[in-house]
């Protein structure tokens, strides 16, 4: 039997949702199914309803184009995140209104290509009776249930090449350099790029940092004859006994913006070293262009594994990675807790086996 699947991006924008976009209409188009696009996030749904369809033609060169056609959204009365990670129950009238409007568009299933924000919206409409299944997508690499998220890939390959460009400024002018990277609130980012981009210090928001500890790493880089040192931070890192350093104030309804660990690092570097020492921020730059090889061929096998769960019957999960393959978890578990690095996982022993300080 013909049915109608509507697709909605959710959350901060990433390399790869045009790519599962891409896959989760050409599965539908396989069985016979209709795609619609929702467009703007969630809020598409709701009167006057915003969306497109997704026919043959629409899909050309999706597999390879950064950022989303069907827009995203992270703001707004669809935010069920605030602070630092609390849980916001979405209103019952507006998951009422939502379903409304799934139903005038025929919408017979809903696939949600997002984080662990949208994903938790996810999970509401799911207990509210909406027919819904997730894919998982964050850079930050923090979603429970799932070896890998899409997007993750393409951010550390931005992070590793920033590593690159920064080794050859920092040893010409003998300085430390700090390269301050995203992840939120865990440290997956700052770690695979750090090892991968042969940083010297790594601070993640897995183990609160000291700026003893990182200054008498680069004390020993100088003994040791090596004039420059490169520090990566993620941007939820912490200082022992301190807390999250934000960009901006508390907005109503929004997680907390983290953001200016880097400088704040540089400035005590400095103070205390007396090195020269410059921060970048690598910012939205992780965000945007192309996906990685990797991240398109995952995005691909999410889509169509999400049209499946739906031809099965299977609502209310998320298409997961097990590391060994492709399968599915309840969106209640994907959405419980933050995956975070593992401090007994091989990247922090690999880490400590060849000298890096982590900070601790």
């Amino acid at each position: 039997m013909s049915k109608t699947i509507g697709i909605v991006t959710g959350g901060g924008d990433c390399p790869g949702l045009n790519a599962v976009i891409r896959s989760v209409a050409k599965a539908a188009a396989k069985r016979g199914w209709e795609a619609i696009g929702i467009i703007g996030g969630y809020q598409g749904l709701l009167p006057p309803q915003n969306t497109r369809p997704l026919q043959y033609h629409d899909l050309d060169g999706l597999i390879n184009r950064g950022g989303t056609i069907l827009g995203t959204a992270n703001r707004g009365q669809f935010s069920a995140k605030t602070g630092h990670g609390e849980v916001r129950q979405l209103p019952r009238e507006l998951l009422e209104a939502t379903r409304r409007g799934m139903e005038q568009l025929g919408i017979e299933a809903l696939v949600s290509v997002g984080g662990d924000g949208s994903l938790t919206i996810a999970q509401q409409m799911h207990e509210h009776g909406i027919p819904i299944v997730g894919v998982p997508k964050t850079i930050d690499n923090d979603l429970a249930g799932t070896h890998v998220t899409f997007g993750f890939d393409s951010a550390v390959a931005c992070a590793t090449d920033a590593l690159d460009r920064l080794r050859t400024t920092a040893e010409s002018h003998n300085r430390a350099m700090v390269l301050e990277v995203m992840g939120r609130y865990a440290g997956w980012i700052a770690i695979y790029a750090g090892v991968a981009g042969g940083a010297d210090v790594i601070l993640i928001p897995e183990i609160p940092f000291s700026y003893e500890s990182v200054c008498a790493q680069i004390a020993a880089r100088e003994q040791a004859g090596k004039r420059f040192t490169l520090v990566v931070a993620a941007e939820g890192a912490f200082e022992r006994g301190g807390g999250f350093v934000t960009a901006a104030a508390q907005q109503e309804n929004r997680e907390a913006r983290l953001g200016g660990i880097g400088a704040r690092v540089a400035t005590e570097i400095e103070k205390r070293t007396g090195k020269e020492t410059r921060s970048v921020v690598l910012g939205h730059l992780q965000r945007g262009g192309s996906p990685t090889n990797m991240d398109r061929a995952l995005c691909t096998i999410f889509g169509a594994k999400a049209i499946e769960l739906i031809a099965q019957g299977k609502l209310g999960r998320m298409v997961s990675h097990t590391g060994g393959g492709i399968d599915s978890v309840p969106l209640a578990a994907a959405t419980a807790g933050l995956r975070t690095v593992s401090l007994e996982g091989s990247f922090v022993q690999t880490a400590r086996d060849l000298g890096i300080c982590l900070g601790d």
